[in-house]
């Protein structure tokens, strides 16, 4: 008689619960996700880059679109603040949005073992297993337990209630523009480029990614703004996340709710600092959203038949567009680590290994790359930092490249 298929939970229906998720099922593990939004998810429109970990799980898969993925980028520009292009750099990536891989994984996965509106309330484990309780008193049991709820994670505080994300200083607006509305001139200096401005202690990029559907053809694309501004944490941070009622979000807001007055000043910011192309593009967005950067680095990933990954155990810096990556290969190591293993508090064990140093080095690269736009900079080697990573042919050379991690 065979053995049933061992079973895992898996909290959080992102990308990286996802990845978890799909490739637990591809080594024949019986699996459930368990999301607490209800509703589908969202990336509100974020850019992302296509690293080639990403693409090389994808099609383990089964479910690499090939060239639909997204839009093929050839090179990267910085411009000054009078629109004269500064710098130039070759660097071949595919660009795509957080719906597009999103999508494809969701898709994959069967629907009945996604379910939504699922709060985590408390794990315990004993006897040879794990169990999830949730609110309103439901409650799963299983082999192993996959914590993939992100930054906020709800796991990660029950087994490490002392480590919370840290605030970087700073804030990245981020819009998307449809490429049509894009004047001709704008277009041909910025469009087919990762393009970047670099006022005094700030960053703006902006790259093309696909436009509504999946859409790639010239003409339906949309471009994708980043521009990463100091807020002091005590100031204005507070000041951009409180809403019209006088509600302070914690951590973020949703982008309805960011009142007219804080994109105001956004927009006069643009006018004051960034060329004229980014100008443009800023003035054509129609609802920015705010996303307060932070830094999180666990120290443990592994409580006997529970482990964490993906942003609920590292969280980098948006510089090093690591995160989709690393939740492929924090996944992919788990379930390598389950298949080398025969019992899963030793293979937990064995991916934590694996992964730590791998972690902490991709969030001390986003603490480097995010130097220059710290609102404080106290420390001598944050000082270098920050002056290493000004200049545009370091920004250009090393911002969302992951050649650090091989070399």
């Amino acid at each position: 008689m065979r053995n049933p298929a061992p079973r895992a939970l898996v909290i959080g229906g992102s990308m990286s619960g996802l990845f978890a998720a799909l490739l637990l099922r591809h080594r024949g593990w019986h699996v459930d996700v368990y999301e607490r939004v209800e509703g589908e998810l969202a990336g509100r429109g974020a850019g992302i880059v296509a690293q080639t970990e990403t693409r090389d799980v994808l099609r383990l898969l089964g479910i690499d679109p090939g060239s639909g993925l997204g839009v093929e980028m050839e090179k990267r520009r910085t411009f000054g603040r009078d629109g004269r292009l500064v710098g130039e750099h070759a660097c071949p990536q595919t660009l795509t949005a957080w719906e597009r891989v999103y999508r494809l994984l969701r898709d994959a996965f069967p629907a009945a073992h996604y379910h939504r509106g699922v709060k985590l309330d408390r794990i315990e484990q004993h006897d040879g297993a794990v169990i999830a309780h949730f609110a309103g008193g439901g409650r799963a049991q299983a082999d192993l337990l996959v914590g993939a709820d992100g930054l906020r994670s709800t796991v990660r505080t029950q087994f490490l209630p002392e480590f919370a994300p840290l605030y970087a200083g700073y804030a990245a607006w981020r819009a998307l523009v449809d490429e049509a509305q894009i004047s001709a001139a704008t277009h041909r200096d910025i469009f087919e480029y990762m393009a970047f401005c670099l006022p005094p202690g700030e960053q703006m990029l902006g790259y093309p990614v696909a436009g509504q559907n999946d859409d790639l053809r010239p003409g339906h694309r949309r471009y994708n703004l980043v521009w990463y501004r100091p807020a002091d944490e005590r100031t204005k941070l507070p000041w951009m996340l409180t809403d019209a009622c006088g509600h302070v979000h914690e951590g973020s807001i949703p982008p309805p709710l960011v009142r007219p007055e804080v994109i105001a000043d956004m927009r006069a910011g643009a006018a004051r600092l960034l060329p004229p192309q980014m100008q443009e593009v800023i003035a054509l967005a129609p609802q920015p959203f705010l996303q307060p950067i932070y830094d999180l680095e666990s120290p443990r990933m592994a409580f006997g038949r529970v482990a964490i990954l993906g942003d609920a155990a590292f969280v980098a810096r948006p510089h090093v567009a690591a995160g989709v990556s690393k939740a492929a290969e924090d996944a992919t190591a788990l379930v390598d680590a389950l298949a080398a293993e025969g019992e899963v508090a030793h293979a937990l064990r064995r991916f934590e290994q694996a992964r730590l140093a791998i972690g902490a080095r991709i969030v001390q690269r986003g603490r480097q790359l995010g130097a220059y736009i710290q609102a404080e900079r106290a420390t001598p080697e944050e000082r270098a930092h920050a002056e290493r990573h000004f200049s545009p042919r370091a920004v250009m050379s090393e911002t969302a490249v992951l050649d650090f991690l091989y070399a």
